[in-house]
């Protein structure tokens, strides 16, 4: 029978009695978070790839189709611009018609405006200007608009569907087969896949396509981020979490570059898949991308973690053969913890039904991050408004994401992780309020600065979502944990979507409802622990015991509340446990190479044993007498 997870891991620590032994967050450990960076770029580079792929034409009407104009009507009697305005509507404020055109009667020879003339649906396609960045995309290669126009939202809303099931599934897998197994699995299909998609012949098929490519980015996305963390101390975690971000920024500044380039779709496509092919040396490699040790201790693979951690402390210049402990090496303290017999035991996100503490916390911070995701289209949209040029809004956004990652760098290890997203929560929701009270009442300065401190503050209370969940959840759970909180974080994207599908009808209830969510938001946040400065938890034991921190200065001689009210601790004792350290007691004592043995005597006792039990006889009767 495997030992218990919850009393073993309070014999071993990883943080305490292993991470520093094995040289800590040496050279090795740096090596591999930065090759754990790269993932995370060509990941951000397959994802805002979908902006250029879906987006519309400034400029667009209806091909004239000649069938349509009388039989004695002459081209050559008209100029090009002429000919349009003879062919196609004129709408008042837009310009040409993007979905009608003229039908004239077959036999009048007068085109001017009093002939009876009928509106008839386009025939011959249509007419694009120069998408921004490229020459052709998923609109303009299969004409989707006026009629058609339903599809773009519903691409969008597949390929987020696509990484809400792969944040949840393959989450999930990285608690049973490891972080590495889904990193290389998501790594293979995402590379096949992006292939495929450059080959898509219907809008069906990329549809397809690029649901499953969203499945497999997710899982990419997911592994190297808990991977990276679970490799760092306290004190460098948060900064190796947002140079990925970071790299993340770096991406979607130079897509626009990219697609200038390539000009079509599937080009700029090959493109972005290149750095995931390029990637897969990752399989040959192991020693860029190891297996965590963290989890595989936390998931008792006693075998597997004793290699693990002896290629780490080798790769970081420190030799396990070393003493330790008195009479002891760090390997030998493991197997005396978990004993030989020991068999693994893994653990779902349906243990969250048996927690009074976790399944709270990761339901508040997929609570921000949907807020923090599905927000933004409120404030981007008040961006399109003050100015239409694509571009405009692109590098702004893009800008203020780069300064969300300063920001968090800056202030979330002087000021806490839960200090900060109550900060981001509540100017996110302000901003949102003011925008939805005054917008009508203020000069247009005033609603862009609105709304590009709106948009900064919201990309960091997703950013900073998404790293707090990392650090609160357990090891043994936390892909499947990190992996729901980042699937709400998808829902939130995804319903700007459903707002563009019903051709934003419902924008100004879009607005209010993720405002008061904001507002809402600032009352959850005050629930959570604190995790700056602390190890991360790894068994569920753990993560149950995380205590929320109060709001504002206290005694110190006070205790700080439980996150919620939770079940009192069961008793620590166990029979097994018992029984196993004295069998490994015993069995350390009869080493031949401890550096100290027990001495036997060499001269014989003063008394026998049959002499000293004799003397206690008579000493027995004299005292009955």
């Amino acid at each position: 029978m495997a030992p218990d997870s919850s009393t073993t891991r309070f014999q071993m620590d990883y943080e305490t009695n292993v991470f520093p032994h094995t040289g800590g967050y040496g050279r090795y450990n740096r090596i591999v978070v930065v090759f754990s960076w790269f993932p995370n770029f060509a990941v951000m580079l397959n994802l805002f790839c979908d902006v250029f792929y879906t987006l519309i034409p400034d400029s667009y009407h209806c091909k004239p189709d000649p069938h349509l104009l009388p039989s004695a009507f002459l081209l050559s009697n008209f100029t090009s611009q002429g000919y349009l305005n003879l062919t196609i509507p004129w709408v008042s404020g837009t310009g040409l018609s993007h979905c009608e055109l003229f039908k004239y009667p077959p036999n009048t020879s007068d085109l001017s405006e009093k002939v009876p003339r009928q509106k008839v649906s386009c025939t011959k396609g249509w007419e694009y200007t120069h998408v921004a960045g490229l020459q052709s995309n998923f609109v303009t290669e299969w004409n989707l608009v006026c009629s058609d126009y339903w599809k773009i939202p519903l691409q969008h809303i597949c390929f987020m569907t696509g990484w809400i099931v792969g944040y949840i599934f393959l989450g999930t897998l990285c608690d049973w087969l490891g972080r590495r197994r889904v990193f290389l699995l998501s790594l293979s299909l995402s590379s096949l896949l992006g292939v495929a998609v450059c080959l898509s012949n219907s809008a069906v098929a990329f549809l397809l396509l690029r649901l499953f490519h969203g499945t497999m980015l997710a899982g990419v996305f997911l592994a190297s981020y808990i991977a990276r963390l679970e490799l760092c101390d306290p004190p460098h975690r948060l900064m190796v979490a947002m140079i990925s971000g970071f790299f993340a920024v770096f991406a979607e500044m130079l897509l626009p570059g990219i697609a200038v380039l390539c000009r079509d779709w599937p080009i700029l496509q090959a493109v972005a898949t290149l750095p995931l092919l390029l990637l897969l040396s990752y399989w040959c490699c192991a020693s860029v991308f190891p297996e965590s040790p963290r989890w595989l201790l936390a998931t008792v693979q006693i075998p597997q973690v004793k290699r693990s951690l002896q290629e780490f402390s080798t790769r970081n210049g420190v030799c396990l053969q070393d003493e330790i402990y008195p009479g002891e090496t760090l390997l030998s303290e493991i197997d005396s913890a978990y004993g030989e017999d020991c068999q693994p035991k893994y653990f779902s996100v349906l243990e969250l039904r048996r927690t009074n503490v976790i399944w709270k916390n990761c339901l508040i911070l997929s609570f921000t991050l949907f807020i923090g995701t599905g927000i933004q289209y409120c404030f981007t949209r008040n961006l399109h408004s003050y100015s239409s040029n694509f571009y405009f809004s692109y590098f702004l956004r893009v800008i203020t994401g780069a300064l969300a990652c300063i920001f968090i760098c800056v202030s979330v290890n002087h000021f806490g992780r839960r200090g900060m997203l109550l900060l981001s929560a509540i100017i996110t929701g302000l901003s949102s309020l003011l925008l939805l009270a005054l917008t009508q009442y203020l000069r247009g300065g005033l609603v862009l600065v609105l709304s590009v401190v709106g948009l900064l503050f919201s990309q960091a209370l997703a950013m900073l979502s998404v790293f707090f969940a990392c650090e609160v959840m357990p090891t043994v759970v936390r892909g499947g944990c990190l992996g729901l909180v980042l699937a709400s974080g998808c829902v939130g994207m995804a319903a700007s979507s459903l707002m563009e599908l019903q051709n934003n009808g419902g924008y100004f209830l879009h607005h209010v409802i993720f405002a008061s969510f904001a507002v809402l938001s600032v009352l959850c946040i005050m629930l959570l622990p604190e995790s700056k400065r602390k190890q991360m938890p790894d068994s569920l034991k753990e993560g149950e015991s995380q205590r929320r921190p109060p709001l504002f200065l206290s005694r110190p001689d006070r205790d700080n509340l439980p996150l919620l009210c939770a079940r009192p601790p069961l008793s620590e004792y166990n029979p097994d446990n018992y029984s196993r350290l004295v069998s490994a007691t015993r069995r350390m004592l009869t080493k031949d190479n401890l550096p100290y043995r027990i001495a036997v005597p060499t001269h014989p006792p003063l008394l026998s044993d049959s002499e000293t039990q004799g003397h206690e006889n008579e000493t027995l009767r004299e005292v009955a007498s």
